[in-house]
């Protein structure tokens, strides 16, 4: 297993070096570019040549590709920034892959506002939301390079199905001990406590946020399916939920209202908000802008349980 020292790689790092890996062990799998990411994989082209293609800037082709290959037999990974592998090629998902039944590993890069001062072509806080609108498709939104690594993994071994791993220079300093599918308790609160599920690069921001509150934390770093057997075994008798997420907020909303539809219960999604922000900055500045640091998370959070 290839995982890079976490101090020296990026998740998109890490991505790179996993893949080439699952290349060069695993005959079924492809890689599929359109331009994007190229620089990344410098020997892969030539030690594989039939399984290694870039469509050039060519989004919707990119994944017409990867239907094809998977219709084939291969198990395609697909990689570029997030706007463009969800949103512009949005009726390819739909059709290439979801309609004829087959499966891909879509890795994105850019996350909501890596490169901000690139402007609204290169944000996409809404492609987990749009996702949502398809059946099928399993999200995972690591927080680290290692926990990017172990989703990777998990992702290419698991069968013809679709998945998307969502990649970010937003990362938290350490990996968690993360299973796929499954929600980690992070910090136990007492029985009144509420509950704050932190989703992927956010969880430093909450924990910082909520030193010294009552809260339990909950960990997610796979955020469909929706681990609603694990969000109710960690409340205790006061089912309010705070979801902070690295993108849309509240696009997590409904998949908590599921999971504790037979009781009494609050749900506050903070996130990326719907307006769009016309003022670029640095990550860090997006984040203070949008509430998402840990001044305008512990404000928002104890605003509400309290």
């Amino acid at each position: 297993m290839e995982t890079m020292n976490a101090q020296e790689t990026t998740m998109r790092e890490q991505f790179a070096a996993t893949a080439t890996e699952l290349l060069d062990r695993d005959p079924r799998t492809a890689l599929v570019l359109a331009d994007i990411g190229v620089a990344q994989f410098p020997d892969a082209p030539r030690a594989h040549p039939d399984r290694v293609v870039n469509v050039g800037i060519r989004e919707q082709l990119m994944i017409g590709v990867a239907g094809g290959l998977a219709l084939t037999g291969m198990r395609p990974i697909v990689h570029t920034f997030a706007s463009f592998l969800i949103e512009r090629p949005f009726e390819q998902l739909k059709l290439d892959l979801g309609h004829q039944g087959v499966g891909a590993v879509l890795v994105s890069a850019g996350g909501s506002y890596d490169w901000p001062t690139a402007g609204l072509t290169h944000m996409s806080p809404g492609d987990v939301a749009l996702l949502d609108t398809l059946p099928g498709w399993h999200v995972h939104v690591p927080g680290h390079p290692a926990e990017a690594d172990t989703l990777l993994r998990h992702a290419v071994a698991a069968g013809d199905t679709l998945q998307y791993v969502r990649l970010s220079a937003h990362q938290n300093a350490a990996p968690r001990p993360i299973a796929p599918g499954k929600f980690l308790t992070i910090h136990q609160g007492s029985k009144l406590a509420g509950t704050v599920l932190a989703v992927g690069p956010m969880l430093d921001a909450v924990l910082a946020a909520t030193e010294g509150l009552d809260v339990t934390v909950l960990y997610a770093a796979t955020v469909r399916p929706f681990d609603g057997a694990g969000l109710r075994a960690a409340i205790g008798e006061r089912a309010d939920v705070v979801l902070v997420e690295p993108y849309l907020a509240g696009t997590s909303e409904r998949a908590a209202h599921q999971a504790l539809a037979d009781l009494p219960h609050r749900v506050l999604g903070l996130g990326v908000p719907l307006a769009e922000h016309r003022h670029y900055g640095s990550m860090s500045e997006h984040l203070a802008a949008y509430g998402l640091d840990a001044t305008g998370l512990r404000a928002r959070i104890s605003e509400y349980l309290w």
